[in-house]
């Protein structure tokens, strides 16, 4: 179209500058036709190519226009099959939907009447067990409020039985931990020390040469007896034994100087009130001299220094005493020893400790004399020649009769118990041995389930024997437990009692 409008106006502008060329020029009419021939020619010429080319734009407008219009219709067709796939799938979806739906609404349907069904079942469940619960209490001759209590005990008592070997582990690993430190302790001490011990008895015999001497010592009307016991303060026994005579004296002090006199008027042959009273007095002196050594000894053995004189001659006295046949001088350097090497151990004053080991018993060196009981006695004794406070403390609580307050009284009290209680350091008299061990015996026959006791070790182990059907294993362990308790609170005894149960299964069978 731009190409027509071109030409046309190109052919216009021509005839005008035509026109006007040939008014300045003067032309002839010939010439005007002609150059008007020519103007319409190229106008008819520039129309036809202008209608060319009208037509070739349009027919290219025309194809741009249809290939536009089939590029719309493609997209317009593929966006079709979009929107037809997209509702196919949502009437699929639909369709899926409302099966879902159906199987929901009969899902609920079903649920319904299981629901239904099962809370029929229930009831009649309840109602059985109400029922089966009716004849089980017939039955059994119990309610339930009683069996259900039965059954918190049955469970109580599993559960003390599976508490037994928590208890079990933690007390072996205490007792490991005690017996370690005990023996470490107690081996040091023997490894140190270890001394004769010498049993004495409560009264002395004296050998006679011969029956004949009974009746000398006897003198005329009994007269030198009697000189004898005025002068010694002891007791002549004079009896069937074949030729012996017994001195007998609490004072175990005044019963080694009858024994002395005695032997040395047997051994010089004037035996008169006058020689007896004169060889007493020797006897004494002598006897005297010797508790001096006896305590001097002691003193050096323990390495001890500054004691008062008379505190180391009631020390020697000692010497002369016993105690459960047990020699208390013996006994005082033992507990010394024993209280030193503790408090070394434990890293107290091991002299110190020493000092009051040997002076815990100094109190039954007058005993006889003095009124109280032999640890406060000693205490006063102590305190009056100038010892220590923690060691008069240690001597009046080495038995009780004070709290202990110290370390070094607990080491006291300590070494004495570990010193009496070793194996044949003291005889105990006969009834009270028999007697404790009955009481071990009644004490443990007073526990459920024992069937028989027996007391061994000289009443340091009790055996007992359960019976199998009525208690368990755990049971038995438990009942070792109570026993052992019951031991510590009521009985007093030294050392320690160990508890034995023993649970056994027998079968038997006879062929006959």
């Amino acid at each position: 179209m731009e190409i027509i409008i071109g030409i046309i106006l190109g052919a216009v502008v021509g005839l005008i500058i035509g026109r006007t060329f040939a008014r300045r020029t003067g032309p002839g009419p010939e010439a005007l036709a002609h150059v008007r021939a020519e103007a319409e020619q190229a106008i008819a010429q520039a129309r036809k190519e202008a209608e060319i080319a009208a037509r070739e734009d349009a027919i290219s407008l025309t194809a741009d226009a249809e290939k536009e219009a089939a590029r719309i219709r493609q997209e317009l067709a593929r966006r079709e099959e979009r929107l037809h796939k997209k509702e196919e799938s949502v009437d699929s979806k639909g369709d899926q939907i409302s099966k879902k739906e159906a199987q929901v609404t009969k899902r609920e349907k079903d649920l319904a009447r299981k629901e239904k069904k099962i809370q029929s079942t229930e009831t009649e469940l309840e109602s059985a067990t109400a029922e089966a619960r009716q004849k089980l209490e017939r039955l059994a001759g119990i309610s339930q409020e009683d069996a259900r209590n039965l059954l918190i005990d049955e469970v109580r008592d599993e559960a003390r039985r599976l508490s037994v070997d928590e208890i079990r582990s933690v007390e072996a690993e205490a007792r490991k931990l005690a017996e370690e430190r005990a023996q470490t302790i107690v081996a040091a001490a023997i490894q140190r020390y270890a001394s004769e011990h010498v049993v004495e008895r409560t009264v002395s015999v004296v050998a006679l040469p011969s029956e004949d001497m009974k009746g000398r010592i006897i003198g005329r009307e009994g007269r030198n007896i009697r000189a004898f016991e005025a002068a010694t303060g002891c007791d002549l026994v004079i009896d069937d034994t074949p030729e012996a005579v017994v001195v007998s004296c609490f004072n175990p002090v005044r019963r080694e100087v009858g024994r002395i006199t005695l032997e040395r008027l047997l051994a010089d042959g004037r035996i008169h009130p006058a020689r007896i009273e004169e060889l007493a007095t020797k006897a004494r002196n002598e006897v005297e001299q010797q508790a001096r050594q006896h305590g001097d000894r002691a003193t050096l053995e323990l390495e001890l220094s500054g004691l008062h004189p008379e505190l180391v001659k009631h020390l020697g006295r000692l010497h002369y005493r016993t105690s459960f046949a047990q020699n208390v001088l013996q006994h005082s350097i033992e507990v010394g020893h024993l209280a030193g090497l503790m408090a070394t151990e434990l890293g107290f004053n091991a002299k110190e400790a020493r000092r009051a080991g040997l002076l815990h018993d100094i109190g039954k060196a007058i005993d006889h004399e003095v009124e109280g009981p032999h640890a406060l006695v000693g205490a006063q004794l102590c305190k009056k020649y100038g010892e220590s406070k923690a060691v008069v403390h240690a001597v009046a609580a080495h038995h009780e009769n004070e709290r202990p307050g110290s370390i070094l009284a607990h080491l006291v009290a300590s070494a004495n118990a570990l010193s009496a209680g070793r194996p044949g350091a003291r005889r105990e008299q006969l009834a009270a041995f028999i007697k404790r061990l009955e009481d071990l015996e009644a004490l443990a026959q007073t526990f459920n389930g024992v069937e028989k006791v027996f007391a061994i070790q000289a009443g340091r182990e009790i055996r007992v024997l359960v019976e199998n059907a009525r208690l368990s294993d755990q049971d038995a362990e438990l009942l070792a437990r109570d026993i052992a308790r019951k031991v510590e609170t009521e009985l007093t005894y030294a050392g320690e009692v160990r508890v034995t149960v023993v649970r056994e299964t027998r079968a038997v069978q006879y062929a006959r």
